[in-house]
């Protein structure tokens, strides 16, 4: 393969990085490449909520449209904006090794706030599964939404009077900040273990044209077994309750001796009605399945279209 391998990504200092992953990766097999950059739908959409939108892919719709049309080779993108249902021209061929998937609150001065429940506080996040998941902690709590990218994020909570705001913590990670709020003492930090994860968080993947066989012997290369297995697994459950941004959802599969924990969560939009399963299985195929229909049964399909009925009635 002689030619520029052509990556796509969208501009943001974490995409770009993640982009980067995987062309130093392509450099250490002896392909050389080149990124093409651009913004998606909803990085240029700042001023309302993802969830509001009405849209599937307003991270990656672009990208694969100008994939389809031949122009690039690859895409890279985190895997949890990547949506379910996907054209069939388009493969995910490889998933990287998986870093953090966990959610980690970023806050200004002391953290008395989340043990004093006489003390009220402001929470940002654009999350709907990570907002329910607050409320259903912290009822007594204000959420306010929070757009941009991390850096713009980070921005925003130190000109606002808010207390904290919530990360996927991969992110702070891959773009070493976690280590400049050490340094300069700007913010704190305390990893939110007890919030599951939206399915996929912590995985880059990258998509191809399923016809470009070169392009996917050598994706092949970069791909980790069992990262794949988990992201198919939390993927399959979150397809299985039709899940996409009109519900907090989270799911989680974890690996050990080839057997599988898989932790699953439907929330109510307001927090207040949660329903948690987890499974220990060596059943790979059906365990995201399993437990979704777990969920439904025990109320989870009542709870979603409780949240379809809120979510559209407030469009």
């Amino acid at each position: 393969m002689e030619k520029i391998i052509r990556i796509g990504t969208r501009d943001t200092p974490l995409a770009i990085y993640q982009a980067k992953k995987v062309q130093y990766y392509l450099h250490q097999e002896g392909y050389p490449s080149k990124l093409f950059l651009m913004k998606s739908e909803g990085d240029l959409i700042q001023n309302m909520p993802i969830h509001t939108m009405n849209k599937i892919g307003v991270f990656t719709k672009k990208l694969t449209n100008i994939m389809l049309s031949g122009k690039i080779d690859m895409v890279v993108h985190s895997l949890k904006d990547v949506p379910i249902h996907l054209p069939n021209e388009i493969v995910l061929s490889a998933f990287l090794k998986r870093g953090s998937p966990l959610d980690l609150l970023v806050y200004k001065g002391s953290s008395n706030f989340l043990y004093n429940s006489n003390t009220h506080a402001i929470i940002a996040t654009g999350s709907l599964r990570r907002a329910a998941f607050w409320k259903n902690k912290y009822p007594y709590h204000t959420i306010i939404g929070l757009r941009g990218n991390i850096n713009t994020r980070l921005k925003k909570l130190s000109k606002n009077p808010w207390n904290a705001a919530i990360f996927a913590q991969v992110g702070l990670e891959r773009l070493g900040l976690l280590k400049n709020f050490k340094y300069y003492k700007l913010f704190s930090y305390e990893i939110l273990d007890w919030m599951i994860p939206s399915p996929g968080q912590g995985i880059i993947v990258i998509s191809t044209l399923k016809k470009n066989n070169n392009i996917n012997l050598l994706t092949k290369k970069l791909d980790d077994k069992e990262t794949r297995l988990s992201a198919n697994i939390e993927r399959q459950f979150l397809s299985t309750l039709s899940g996409g941004c009109m519900s907090p959802i989270g799911g989680h599969a974890v690996i050990k001796n080839k057997i599988i924990y898989f932790t699953g969560v439907l929330l109510s939009l307001d927090g207040v009605q949660k329903i948690k399963k987890t499974i220990k299985s060596t059943d790979y195929k059906n365990i995201g399945f399993k437990c979704a229909k777990l969920i439904l049964k025990q109320g989870g399909g009542k709870i979603l279209e409780e949240n379809k009925k809120i979510f559209h009635n407030k469009l």
